[in-house]
């Protein structure tokens, strides 16, 4: 799924909640198709809690599903999953669309009041962060699910050991470029940080921005970090510090961040004014050599994505390599009490199988697919060769917001990164800030 438009504030809006926003709601009722949009109120009132309507009523046959996505090709991906599932058995799946925003704002108050039968969510953190609040039900018993993965069970897992989350779809993160501006230049694909480096240089001296870069938004400049620490540190090291075992007032984050400030010269300059699709504009405009993101940055370029390539974040170090990734995994999960627990049981295990991933391609646009079943036809040259990145990593991340507490993303770590991209020579304070920051948010 793509990114939101603004992660700051639906994290901010996690802890504490609150309810802002206008929304969509749309029920897919058999040859009803999708009905008209309308405004929140059914989502407000099931944030509100008590005598609310929640989605819509899940009884013998129909189970709710809220959507984070409306009006754009990943809700058409969800309509076209919804009438298929009813058409194969026979349950009416209500769908409850909201835009993105807006559904994370509400998330927390949206779990504690009437939600759906089952929502659409993350893996990692953000997952086990509400598993361990009890606001989400136990899908053990949706395992296993033929075609996924192991490493993906793991990503599905809370901290008492069952299984909160059934996976769908996942997007790796990497550097991407444009095949035809590399082979016009002679630029090779540089597999090491000295490479990388001289790559920036040449590209500067051939007057390009050899890194797009926009963080008006806060969370693009965290996949950049992810990339470092876990070269620099390690994965475990990565992952531990983002659950709050480790320092950030430690020699090795004031390492990653005398890295990153090594390489903000080859960045976009003025990046905080700057969103990630207007970054990616000008790799798409061939002003820029390189862009680190996600896969979604194929959103900008709609008529040349096939020019589109990436490589993985280069080594810094030898000892540890380079085949630890950011590939952030989309699914869903059921709330805490379903109205309807078998059908969303059934529901959730479809959502994960190679029947719903071809009823999304059938939209034009296939999602990749966790399930190694799924027919991989549809796919772009793009997607194919993020499913090879993917089957190669040894270890995956699910980037730092979904990593971490959404109030330590959201309050301390996008203002202490976007006050180290404006000015980046005091990494001996900002460090120290955040791990005093943390503390007290870990603590609490």
């Amino acid at each position: 799924m793509p990114r939101p438009q603004s992660q700051a504030e639906y994290l901010a809006g996690l802890v504490p909640p609150s309810v802002a926003g206008i929304g969509r709601r749309a029920v897919l009722r058999g040859a009803l198709g999708v009905g008209a949009g309308i405004g929140l109120t059914g989502l407000l009132a099931a944030c509100g809690g008590g005598g609310g309507q929640g989605g819509a009523a899940a009884g013998p046959g129909t189970v709710s599903l809220g959507s984070n996505e409306s009006g754009t090709t990943f809700a058409k991906q969800r309509e076209a999953m919804a009438a298929d599932y009813l058409k194969s058995s026979g349950t009416t799946i209500a769908l409850n669309e909201v835009d993105h925003n807006t559904f994370q704002e509400n998330i927390n108050t949206y779990l504690q009041g009437n939600p759906d039968d089952v929502f659409s969510w993350f893996a990692g953190y953000r997952m086990r962060f509400f598993a361990g609040q009890g606001l989400i039900g136990d899908v053990s018993s949706a395992w296993p699910l033929p075609g996924v993965a192991d490493k993906f069970k793991v990503q599905s897992t809370a901290d008492d050991g069952k299984q909160y989350f059934v996976p769908q779809s996942y997007y790796p993160w990497a550097v991407f470029y444009r095949k035809s501006m590399f082979q016009a230049a002679g630029y090779q694909v540089p597999t090491t940080l000295d490479e990388f480096t001289a790559l920036c240089r040449r590209m500067q001296a051939d007057k390009l921005v050899p890194i797009a870069f926009g963080d008006k938004d806060g969370w693009p400049a965290m996949g950049t970090f992810d990339m470092l620490n876990m070269r620099i540190n390690g994965y475990k090291y990565h992952v531990d510090l983002m659950a709050g075992q480790g320092s950030w007032d430690s020699p090795q984050v004031r390492t990653v961040f005398d890295t990153w400030r090594g390489l903000l010269p080859y960045h976009q300059p003025d990046a905080l004014g700057r969103t990630w699709q207007e970054a990616a504009q000008t790799l798409q405009k061939k002003q820029a050599g390189m862009y680190i993101l996600g896969t979604f940055l194929n959103e900008q370029f709609p008529t040349d994505e096939d020019d589109l390539d990436f490589f993985t974040f280069p080594e810094i170090d030898s000892r540890i390599g380079a085949t630890a990734i950011d590939a952030p995994i989309d699914g869903f999960c059921m709330s805490a009490k379903p109205k309807n627990e078998a059908g969303s049981i059934a529901f959730l295990k479809y959502l994960a199988s190679p029947q719903a991933a071809a009823a999304a391609a059938s939209t034009g646009l296939p999602l990749i697919a966790v399930d190694s079943e799924a027919d991989t036809k549809p796919y772009s040259q793009l997607q194919l060769k993020s499913v090879e990145l993917v089957s190669k990593a040894t270890e995956i991340a699910q980037f730092l917001d979904r990593d971490t507490r959404p109030d330590f993303a959201s309050t301390v770590v996008i203002p202490a990164f976007q006050q180290f991209i404006s000015k980046p020579d005091d990494v001996d304070g900002l460090v120290k800030s955040i791990e005093a920051q943390k503390k007290s948010i870990f603590t609490s």
